[in-house]
């Protein structure tokens, strides 16, 4: 597990990171979330000890990060940062190498992961002659072709288009299915709710919520509830401390004064042996975050 506590920054008396305190489990897809300039990329830098924070830890099971830790990391950065003139396959292997693998396992790592991205047919191509998408899907290659145990990843979509960001996130989720805890970051809301166990959202320089992902959607989404029933629901207009949204027909979204209204009108609803649905409105991650940053 990666944990970090009371993380703070500053620079030249301004502080951009505000006990900043947060854990990526084992496992665990954990969506790192804020606007530009909230604090993410120098959080991740933190991590991978590219900056020195002010105070705080950063702790690896436990115990304090060190430099043989942070070999076993698998970094993406934002910004491309690969060779241009370099063959795509070559790079890979060259990355491998760096973190201890010798050149047949990591030329064997390098395959299978450019197979897996669809860049199989684009190995021997140099990068500058990829299109954007492709040099992303090379660039999360680096990060992975050393089998990590833990990944950092800042932006890791960017660029990237429907077919390829399904394939990304299917590696992805394998590595965490493998036991690596993964953090990364993204503006692609859709995208992190749908990928990520747990999230933490940083706005600046301080968490604002941190937690699984319905955990949060349970705290900070709005009382509204949908209900179904066989018939026509009209009646609950007239129920007691229900307030209706809108409906059509036997659907109704509504807000209840109390719980027991709410119950009372469900009960209702059974009773007349035709509910077929009822439940909480699904709070998508881009209503919280607008919440939580207000």
């Amino acid at each position: 597990m990666l944990e970090l506590t009371g993380i703070t920054k500053a620079y030249g008396g301004r502080r951009v990171l505000d006990d900043i305190t947060f854990t990526v489990g084992d496992g665990r897809m954990t969506g790192f979330v804020g606007g530009n300039g909230a604090g993410k990329t120098t959080t991740m830098r933190i991590i991978l000890g590219v900056l020195a924070s002010d105070g705080g830890a950063v702790t690896l099971n436990g115990t304090p990060i060190t430099a043989a830790d942070r070999r076993r990391i698998g970094y993406m950065p934002e910004e491309r940062g690969l060779y241009p003139k370099m063959k795509v396959l070559e790079q890979i292997v060259y990355f491998g190498r760096l973190h201890g693998w010798n050149a047949e396992g990591a030329r064997r790592n390098a395959v299978e992961l450019l197979e897996r991205l669809g860049l199989e047919e684009r190995m021997d191509d140099t990068l500058e002659s990829l299109s954007l998408g492709n040099q992303q899907r090379a660039q999360i290659a680096t990060s992975l072709v050393h089998r990590p145990e833990l990944l950092v990843l800042d932006e890791p979509f960017s660029g990237l288009d429907p077919i390829a960001v399904q394939t990304v996130q299917q590696v992805l989720a394998d590595a965490a299915a493998d036991g690596a805890p993964v953090l990364f970051s993204s503006h692609q809301l859709d995208i992190v709710e749908r990928l990520c166990d747990d999230l933490v959202i940083i706005a600046g320089g301080t968490i604002r919520a941190a937690g699984s992902r319905d955990a949060l959607q349970t705290e900070f989404g709005g009382a509204v509830y949908e209900i179904e029933v066989g018939g026509d629901i009209g009646w609950l207009r007239e129920q007691a401390g229900i307030h209706v949204l809108d409906f059509d027909g036997g659907r109704a979204r509504f807000e209840a004064d109390t719980d027991a209204a709410r119950g009372a009108a469900v009960a209702r609803a059974a009773a007349g042996g035709d509910l077929l649905r009822f439940g909480r409105e699904h709070t998508t991650l881009a209503q919280i975050f607008t919440e939580v940053i207000r």
